[in-house]
């Protein structure tokens, strides 16, 4: 069930990638400041789940469009300078959370909201999860809905393509590549929202998600939001069945042996274009 998390995740840190061409390797860390964004918002000041959640995908988002202007947009293009930047952002956001938010594990605690248990076609499922995974879908569709039915979308499509051949067609390229940032950025801070939701949140929490978002393009394909749909499900199968058979390490093992495969069958993943 925690698929349609790492889709979020993996989605964003797609269009980031394959958009506005940033290396953006600090996306796990956003992912984190999204998860205590909505906490203080509903924990500490008591806000409506689902209001704080639409203000940390907000404020994220903003976050991610200064992080494109100030740090990226300068240095477009520029492998090295990029990996040196989005490394020291790694660093400093993860110290910075720490110092701010202290080391001690939180919870976005959710009881009161989403008790209870589903039971759907004889299976019982937690309300919150469920919560969590219609979440998931909704902001999925409304992203697939606003790439293929906009004009600004279908600018971001043609950026992923060519973006000097976009650009010579008169779409602003600038523009384009601050819209992207906001949506991976507020993608990334629902999905570190919901992942809160389920565990817990911590400086640190972004490191794992990086690593299985960066999985989950490379078996769906870069730039491919229904890769990102099957790499995505296909990880959290794995996570949800593996670890009651056998145990997490070997759940984890088997996914990156399955990333592994693809890459060497088809480098480009399953719905990626060559």
């Amino acid at each position: 069930m925690d698929g349609w998390i790492y889709i979020l995740f993996a989605v964003g840190l797609s269009l980031v990638l394959s958009i506005a061409g940033i290396i953006q390797l600090a996306h796990g860390e956003v992912y984190m400041l999204g998860a205590y964004a909505t906490y203080y918002f509903f924990v500490v000041f008591h806000l409506n789940f689902f209001l704080a959640l639409v203000l940390s995908i907000i404020v994220i988002g903003l976050f991610g469009i200064g992080l494109e202007k100030v740090f990226f947009r300068p240095i477009r293009n520029k492998f090295e300078s990029a990996l040196v930047i989005t490394l020291a952002l790694i660093i400093s956001l993860q110290a910075l959370a720490a110092v701010s938010f202290g080391t001690r594990t939180k919870a976005i605690t959710s009881t009161e909201l989403f008790s209870g248990i589903v039971n759907i076609f004889g299976a019982r499922i937690p309300l919150e999860r469920l919560v969590v995974i219609l979440i998931s879908v909704v902001l999925t569709v409304a992203l697939i809905l606003f790439v293929n039915k906009t004009k600004i979308g279908q600018g971001m499509v043609a950026m992923s393509q060519d973006s000097t051949a976009a650009e010579l067609q008169g779409i602003k390229v600038d523009r384009i590549s601050s819209i992207t940032m906001f949506l991976g950025c507020g993608l990334a801070a629902a999905a570190g929202s919901l992942m809160g939701v389920l565990f817990t949140i911590s400086p640190d929490m972004g490191s794992s998600a990086l690593m299985k978002g960066i999985a989950v393009i490379i078996i769906g394909g870069l730039g491919s939001i229904p890769g990102a749909v099957i790499g995505g499900l296909l990880l959290g199968l794995i996570d949800g069945i593996i670890p009651t058979l056998l145990s997490a390490q070997v759940a984890s093992i088997i996914g990156f042996v399955i990333m592994i495969v693809i890459l060497v069958i088809r480098p480009q993943g399953i719905m990626g274009h060559e």
